[in-house]
């Protein structure tokens, strides 16, 4: 065996994927030690996976902590030097693991590698750009290299354990959004890199919240991505604008609330009660740490 498949442990987080794209997933993956966390806690799904594929650990969490938290559970249990995260929707061949295992070992500074990505029909896709406060419009790069970036997205990215733990791990009050964001602008405070590597080549399937519920869906996509957007930018100190913005939005959302609720309009109903929710959540964090 290639002595590379035991520097690298695999970390899929899921949530109401579908069997076919976990087992699609995990066919390029199995030679490798795997971890899994399901934040479904789907028993069915476990028994299936564990019937066709050696997983080193599975977890069952019975709620749904969010992408940060079943991460940092999963790192915690790795015991190899290199990590990759990987997303369920995403396909990458084992030449391509490598290919990025090599290319953290030979940039002395790196943090982050990450692969190239495409979609599905094989069109190049977005990845490596800028952090959201450069209000910079997010488009595939054209490479002719490897390449340094700001930020990657985290669908799938290597790192070292040992690199993670030191920088504190993924910060758990993110629950979805901008994780790869504050991950990436804390790696590149550290003066690390953070690159896209150009012949590492990935399929990846963009923003695809997989939940099935469409009420659920709503709920799910417009708290967390409200409330994380307010606390990454809280982190950087450039909140005001988008808090201010929110406040003066919160009365008028709790008016279209109630008319929706009289006229039987369920997911808009939890549309503007997920944005109402978000703001109140932040609110209290943000009195608890005097904003």
């Amino acid at each position: 065996m290639n002595i590379a498949f035991n520097e690298i442990t695999i970390i899929v987080i899921l949530y109401e994927e579908k069997e076919k794209i976990v087992l699609r997933c995990l066919e390029n993956l199995k030679s490798f030690k795997i971890i899994i966390v399901d934040n479904a806690n789907n028993i069915a799904l476990k028994r299936i996976i564990e019937k066709n594929y050696k997983i080193y650990k599975y977890i069952l969490n019975k709620k749904n902590y969010g992408y940060s938290k079943a991460a940092n559970q999963a790192i915690k249990l790795s015991d190899t030097e290199f990590i990759l995260m990987f997303q369920a929707d995403g396909i990458i061949d084992q030449k391509d693991i490598f290919k990025l295992l090599d290319t953290h070992k030979k940039y002395e500074n790196s943090f982050i590698v990450s692969p190239t990505l495409f979609d599905k029909e094989k069109n190049l896709s977005t990845n490596a750009g800028n952090f959201p406060e450069n209000y910079l419009y997010k488009k595939p790069i054209i490479l002719d290299g490897d390449i340094c970036a700001e930020t990657v997205l985290g669908s799938i990215i290597m790192f070292k354990k040992a690199d993670i733990i030191k920088i504190g791990l993924y910060d758990e009050n993110l629950f979805l959004y901008f994780l790869d964001d504050d991950l990436c602008k804390r790696i590149r405070d550290k003066k690390k890199a953070v690159i896209q590597v150009l012949n590492a080549r990935a399929t990846h399937e963009h923003g695809q919240i997989k939940v099935r519920n469409p009420i659920k869906k709503i709920f799910l996509r417009h708290f967390h991505f409200t409330f994380d957007e307010l606390y990454y930018f809280y982190k950087i100190k450039k909140h005001e604008r988008l808090l201010k913005e929110l406040s003066n939005k919160v009365p008028k959302y709790f008016t279209k609330l109630l008319l929706n609720l009289i006229i039987l309009r369920p997911n808009k109903v939890v549309y503007f009660l997920s944005k109402i929710m978000a703001f109140y959540k932040f609110k209290k964090i943000a009195k608890k740490n005097n904003i």
